[in-house]
């Protein structure tokens, strides 16, 4: 379906949709307020290329449309220690400078280093307002020649195989897929300091780097087509959790084998224990909430309204299925308390899992924490 005559065919439906939602959460709890002829910038704080500014590019031109007055949604890139440059950053904004005007985009890898008490750290999540909260997932691949060492989920004959990756940093959202990695016993050095997950891919690309994992945006965007062309495998997908908080197969990726049933076609990787409870930890701490939208500390509750009100009508388009799908795989697109459950979620680690992560940091890559 083309995208702009279904955006001409809901425009009117869009705009009833956002003021229902508007008026009623205003109702509830705050009266609005208005963004005409005014610039919201977004700020991401990674590279253009990673999933992150798929996620962020996708949603702006939407949360323009269905804003009051609406403004004109420009994101920001600010990269740099594995995005704790930007969130420091942003710790530091008030939000009666911005005046409504100031939104900021986490990841997991924004989430990873506040909940490992990382020293760069100076943010705070729970100074901040969330108003939209994304799952997404994660999918592993590799090189053919190398995919074709697998005995169907078997990864036990790539335990031969130097692999290169390229990594943002092993207290980012990449500590996922290295500890995974080493449970099925693969050698895997990482080069850390790229800025985004994209720069990982294209290493990979280059053939700088022989295994990479991408999160589900950038994988539908960057990856689908070097499989397509022939040049990448898809190795396994992280999985999703199941009502029970069971790791299932990814809804985006129904085909494909989660991380949990290639471990257990593997021989000496292990699916209980408190490796594998750590890795499930991060796992859900990183994915099923995996990137946020945020207004500064200091939002007022009519801010909060607004924003919130947005997200909502933006879901409730009657193409928002269709249109996202493809750009973020299907997941669920949380406002209101289910955003605040899920930051919840993604901010809180038991104590156990913490501390085997940061025992496997320091043995494994040097990294203190202390």
């Amino acid at each position: 379906m083309n995208f702009m005559k279904t955006t001409r065919r809901v425009a009117m439906s869009l705009v009833a949709a956002a003021a229902a939602s508007f008026a009623t959460s205003a109702t509830a709890g705050g009266h609005g307020i208005d963004l005409s002829g005014k610039t919201v910038e977004w700020v991401i704080p990674f590279s253009e290329t990673g999933g992150s500014a798929k996620w962020a590019n996708f949603y702006a031109p939407l949360l323009s449309e269905a804003l009051p007055g609406q403004p004109t949604v420009v994101v920001k890139f600010m990269p740099g220690a594995g995005s704790t440059k930007g969130a420091n950053w942003f710790q530091e904004q008030s939000f009666e400078d911005s005046e409504g005007t100031l939104i900021f985009g986490s990841s997991g890898s924004t989430q990873f280093p506040y909940l490992l008490g990382d020293p760069r750290v100076r943010y705070e999540y729970n100074d901040w307002n969330v108003v939209l909260a994304s799952g997404t997932g994660g999918v592993a691949y590799l090189p053919p020649e190398l995919a074709g060492k697998m005995d169907g989920l078997d990864a036990s004959g790539l335990r031969d195989t130097d692999f290169i990756y390229g990594s943002q940093g092993a207290t980012r959202l990449d500590l996922v897929p290295l500890l995974a990695w080493e449970m099925l016993g693969l050698n895997v050095e990482p080069v850390f300091g790229i800025k985004g997950r994209g720069d990982g891919r294209l290493m990979f690309e280059r053939g700088e780097a022989n295994i990479d994992y991408q999160t589900s945006s950038s994988f539908l965007k960057g990856v689908t087509p070097l499989v397509e062309a022939g040049t990448a495998v898809p190795m396994m997908s992280w999985g999703a959790l199941d009502a029970d908080g069971n790791i299932v197969r990814d809804p985006t990726f129904p085909d494909m084998p989660t991380f949990k049933e290639v471990c257990e076609a593997t021989d000496g990787c292990e699916t209980s224990g408190e490796q594998w409870e750590a890795w499930k930890a991060f796992f859900v701490a990183g994915f099923p909430a995996q990137k946020m939208v945020f207004l500064p500390a200091g939002a007022s509750e009519d801010a909060i309204v607004t924003y919130t009100a947005a997200f909502e009508a933006v879901k409730a388009r009657a193409d928002f299925a269709e249109i996202s799908s493809g750009r973020l795989g299907v997941y669920p697109q949380m406002t209101g308390d289910e955003a605040t459950g899920a930051l919840a979620s993604a901010t809180q680690v038991p104590q156990a899992a913490k501390d085997f992560v940061v025992g496997w940091l320091k043995d494994r890559y040097g990294v203190s924490l202390n």
